[in-house]
């Protein structure tokens, strides 16, 4: 890969993207993104996965406009960009964006599809496609619609206009504003409990959050059959008595359950 620079430890990949000068969706990074994506299909090692950019301005800046054409060759480009939005929306990892440039267009779009996304004071989000005679082709347009409501997903996909962090927070379109002096501090905890989690856990939330978007009863539907199937493991059991020898179900819950999930932990790993 010459578009990527990959870092896993700890369960944790961490994924540099390096496409100067702007940070452009070509077709070689999108093709490079797709194929280490798909890399991860089987991988259970893998738990979160967590996509930034080497460039101080741009994250992603939008996709490249010269695969924006009526030739069936060139269109391709844009497929393949469609199925890059796909592919990270299927990841069994957890996918987090950390943005702290620009990310418009195509880029937006790739920050909306990861699972989680922090943006800084330096980042700008925005689907401005409609000046080039376009609409969304990376799902901009319906993700501004689940997440913003009609009026205001309308107002911001006809005016084209850059949001902030904190109004892309506000807006649902990223998960949270975090100054960028203070990331780690944020990113560190996350990470470090996801990465002690199992692939199985991050699918099994994944799979009941998309069912009850689209269903609530669906959604209830598979939440009791996921918890009644992990009541009856052994590994479920062993936790259970675990935490109850450390103080669960006890007044320490009051002030201390992460200290008593803590105690569970490293009981459970030695």
């Amino acid at each position: 890969m010459s578009k990527l620079t990959v870092n896993t430890n700890a369960g944790i990949a961490h994924v540099a993207i390096d496409n100067a000068p702007i940070h452009l969706l070509t077709l070689d990074l999108i093709n490079e993104l797709n194929a280490y994506i798909l890399s991860l299909k089987d991988d259970r090692d893998t738990k979160a996965v967590v996509f930034s950019s080497s460039d101080s301005a741009f994250f992603l800046a939008h996709l490249d406009i010269t695969l924006i054409n009526g030739t069936p060759a060139v269109q391709a480009g844009s497929i393949e960009f469609s199925h890059l939005i796909s592919n990270i929306k299927s990841m069994n990892q957890l996918s987090i964006a950390v943005v702290d440039g620009v990310a418009r267009g195509g880029g937006n779009e790739f920050v909306m599809a990861c699972d989680l996304a922090f943006g800084t004071e330096n980042a700008a989000f925005a689907q401005p496609e409609i000046f080039i005679n376009i609409p969304t082709g990376g799902q901009g347009a319906v993700q501004f619609a689940r997440r913003m409501g009609k009026n205001k997903a309308l107002q911001a996909l006809l005016t084209g206009v850059d949001f902030t962090a904190e109004q892309a927070e506000a807006l649902n379109i990223i998960t949270q504003y975090v100054p960028k002096a203070e990331l780690d501090n944020v990113l560190e905890p996350l990470l470090a409990i996801v990465g002690n989690l199992e692939v199985r856990d991050i699918i099994m939330y994944k799979e009941i959050v998309a069912a009850s978007l689209k269903d609530e009863e669906a959604g209830a539907e598979l939440e009791l059959r996921y918890f009644l199937e992990r009541a009856k493991e052994e590994k479920t059991q062993t936790i259970i008595t675990t935490y109850l020898k450390h103080g669960g179900q006890t007044v320490r819950e009051a002030e201390d359950i992460q200290g008593i999930f803590a105690d569970t932990a490293q009981e459970l790993s030695s």
